[in-house]
């Protein structure tokens, strides 16, 4: 059965050209949404997904109907495999019931998954390199050292709490329990 799913980002769009493209490539079901597609809050999509069975085909006008990036289109197309289904894009001319349309996907598949490594590789690189000219990143600390020492030294002596001396500066219980730990004296 061709299963298809017609989708608009607003309200005030009309998505009655996807549904006669998608009645034209003989869709008996049409699941129709108006969310946005960086959105995974949408039942329709949900459902449909839900409903695939061995032999289905899902049916979408344009890739972008279906998804916005590719690596939610690649996990959406791989729960529609797992179910024993295919997949039909009739814009781009994606087919994935044919061989050589299941080809085309993996090589898109494998293009997505080298581009995140290189992303990964740059990433890291580029915190290397940070990190070598003395930048740290992250959140500035909210205690000075004189601060962390004025707090290590009213725990310890017992004359604060570690939740009195946290409220005295202004700070979360916890970091002063992370201060006390990591200058080892228990908090």
């Amino acid at each position: 059965m061709n299963l298809g799913y017609a989708r608009v980002s607003t309200q005030e769009q009309d998505n009655s050209a996807q549904i006669a493209a998608l009645k034209q490539a003989g869709c008996e079901r049409i699941f129709e949404e108006k969310a946005s597609a960086g959105r995974w809050d949408r039942p329709e999509l949900h459902r449909l997904l839900d409903q695939l069975r061995p032999d289905d085909v899902l049916v979408v006008w344009k890739l972008d109907r279906l998804s916005r990036s590719l690596q939610d289109l690649l996990m959406l197309l791989e729960k529609v495999k797992l179910a024993g289904a295919g997949f039909q894009s009739l814009t781009e001319s994606v087919d994935t019931t044919t061989p050589a349309g299941r080809m085309m996907m993996q090589i898109v598949g494998a293009f997505a998954e080298f581009e995140r490594a290189m992303l990964r590789e740059r990433t890291r690189n580029g915190l290397l390199a940070a990190r070598q000219e003395g930048r740290i990143g992250g959140r500035p600390p909210k205690l000075t050292a004189v601060q962390q020492q004025e707090i290590i030294s009213l725990v310890k002596s017992g004359r604060k709490t570690p939740s009195a001396a946290a409220r005295l500066f202004g700070v979360h219980p916890s970091s002063v329990t992370r201060l006390m730990t990591k200058h080892g004296a228990s908090a």
